[in-house]
């Protein structure tokens, strides 16, 4: 069974598959070629496939139109790869592909079967009953007792204790003005200046 073969893109016969089998092979326009393709654009032998190393090297045979692997012209040989699409001339495109090999007599498993048994999904267990709600507890002429009166309430969250620091600012500037004051007025009565700073309060008194 061939391991490669040659799928035509465009060209006479599109869709075309020429296997390739065998160590040396030609194509051309000729009948004798392994690979006939009859077109202007290809000469009676154009290029030629030789086997080696399991792949087929490409080589042009002086062909008027040139060899193309993936749109550059081969001047020398040309180790192909599956993929590659080979152009004679400008009209004629070839890909190039590896053929998968199916043994016919091998025995068909299925997926289900193919995987192992831990990724199987486990059968499903039959549903266990609920559980039954438990009975309402019936008051017969009684009536529940009221929560304890005696249980510790909620306690409140805790003020942050001291006053403000405005507030503290302002009592520290309002004793240093009482505290001034007091002293002027000691320094005053002291000295007997009432006249010389309050001659309006002692008009009768001050001379």
């Amino acid at each position: 069974m061939a391991q490669f073969q040659l799928v035509m893109h465009a060209g006479p016969t599109p869709g075309k598959t020429f296997p390739l089998e065998g160590d040396v092979l030609t194509i051309g326009r000729e009948a004798g070629n392994a690979v006939t393709i009859n077109d202007a654009e290809v000469s009676r032998k154009h290029s030629q496939f030789v086997l080696q190393g399991g792949k087929y090297v490409l080589t042009d045979l002086g062909s008027t139109n040139g060899t193309f692997v993936n749109g550059q012209r081969i001047t020398g040989q040309h180790v192909l790869q599956p993929g590659d699409t080979i152009s004679l001339g400008e009209q004629i495109s070839l890909l190039y592909e590896a053929v998968v090999a199916v043994d016919p007599n091998a025995t068909m498993v299925s997926p289900a079967a193919a995987r192992p048994a831990a990724a199987r999904p486990a059968a499903r267990q039959a549903a266990a009953p609920a559980p039954a709600p438990a009975p309402v507890p019936a008051y017969a002429g009684q009536v529940p007792a009221s929560p304890d009166p005696h249980a510790a309430a909620p306690a409140a969250p805790a003020q942050k204790g001291g006053l403000p620091m405005p507030a503290i600012i302002a009592g520290v500037v309002l004793l240093c003005v009482v505290c001034s004051c007091v002293s002027f007025l000691f320094y005053v009565d002291s000295n007997a200046l009432w006249c010389d700073f309050f001659p309006f309060l002692f008009a009768g008194a001050c001379g």
